[in-house]
């Protein structure tokens, strides 16, 4: 038997439970993608992002039904971008502007909604900005959707420390909800339609409606009864300052998290977002470690972060970075202006560090569902 080349070590191998890829990398491999797409409004970087979450998806994502929900998250962004535009239409934007499109019936206001209006001069300027606007919050639901197609809820729950084991489980229940309402949905209508039966109009949506929510509520009950025999809710007796050490540490790290988060999501906080982020991180994972002496569980079969896990977040981590850099060297070019008009181009750097983020679609586990 003829040893493995180099090549057929860094291919894919087939998942399996033993090598199955860590929920966590996946999200951290989605946020990154979703803090890039928070420092640019050029359509053709943000359609990019778009691309390269969709390549993954659909290269690694198996048919469980939370794998499912990206169609529906590419729905709601869509959907994000049309109403983004309409409020433009309607409401007006503060963007000067010198191509009118046309202009709708004002609708008078009182004094005290001076420089609210209705109606009015629409211009080219705040079309295509409220456009770019709106392409970037879709970008950020579809990066979001991309990670709840591509991780496990029900793994990502068991990776969680013991501290956040509750509120997990809240969380987790919370995201697995759009999922499975969307496969039951798909379920009912394709029964209707192999019946003859008609699957749009208001009718079709009440009969539909009601054996949804039948399966949501069997499911919640199912839930509970497997909780209470887990055991859940149990804890261990631990020290009054432990506890009070727990609660300082979690809080301002959780603080310290937020804060850093939205330097790095702003325009111009960068510079102390990520030493905040840090920092915050540093003390909610103490404050984790502390809190989870509380907690009485255990695991079976605890997934593991190898070095495929590393690939994959730090894949989404790097195309963040570079963003970064991009925004503070050549703000121009991630934001291309609308007053005067102009078409946006592509930033050639900036684009080819956004396609590191297809590194999980050739490093990541192959699903059996799609191995050729």
């Amino acid at each position: 038997m003829t040893p493995p080349t180099p090549l057929a070590r860094l291919r894919a191998p087939e998942a399996s439970r033993s090598n199955a890829l860590h929920p966590g990398a996946w999200w951290l491999w989605a946020l990154g993608l979703a803090v890039a797409a928070s420092r640019t409004t050029n359509p053709l970087l943000l359609g990019l992002l778009v691309g390269v979450a969709g390549y993954v998806v659909a290269a690694r994502r198996t048919d469980a039904p939370w794998a499912r929900s990206y169609g529906a998250f590419v729905k709601l962004g869509l959907f994000v971008v049309a109403l983004r535009v309409v409020f433009s239409v309607v409401l007006g934007s503060p963007i000067p502007g010198s191509y009118e499109l046309f202009t709708l019936p004002e609708v008078p206001l009182p004094a005290w909604a001076q420089g609210v209006r209705i109606g009015g001069r629409v211009t080219a300027e705040q079309v295509v900005f409220a456009l770019y606007d709106g392409l970037k919050l879709a970008t950020l639901l579809i990066c979001v959707g991309a990670a709840n197609a591509l991780a496990s809820p029900a793994r990502l729950l068991k990776s969680l420390p013991g501290a956040l084991y509750e509120a997990g489980v809240a969380v987790v229940v919370a995201m697995t909800f759009a999922p499975n309402l969307v496969a039951d949905v798909v379920r009912l209508r394709t029964a209707r339609r192999l019946r003859g039966r008609p699957t749009g109009g208001v009718r079709a949506l009440l009969q539909i409606g009601l054996p949804v929510l039948e399966g949501a509520l069997e499911r919640s009950v199912a839930v509970a009864a497997s909780m209470d025999a887990r055991g859940y809710g149990r804890t261990a007796q631990v020290p009054p300052s432990v506890r009070r050490t727990t609660n300082v540490l979690t809080l301002g790290g959780l603080l310290g998290v937020c804060a850093g988060s939205y330097g790095l999501l702003a325009a111009q906080g960068a510079g102390y977002g990520l030493p905040l982020l840090a920092a915050g991180l540093l003390a909610a994972v103490a404050g984790l470690r502390l809190g989870g002496r509380r907690a009485v569980r255990t695991r079976y079969r605890p997934d593991r972060w190898g070095v495929r896990a590393w690939l994959v977040a730090g894949s989404g981590i790097a195309v963040a970075v570079a963003m970064i850099w991009a925004a503070t060297v050549a703000p121009g070019a991630l934001r291309p202006g609308v007053v005067p008009l102009e078409a946006p181009g592509l930033p050639l750097w900036p684009a080819a560090s956004v396609l590191i983020g297809l590194l999980p679609a050739f490093v990541a586990p192959v699903p059996k569902e799609s191995t050729r």
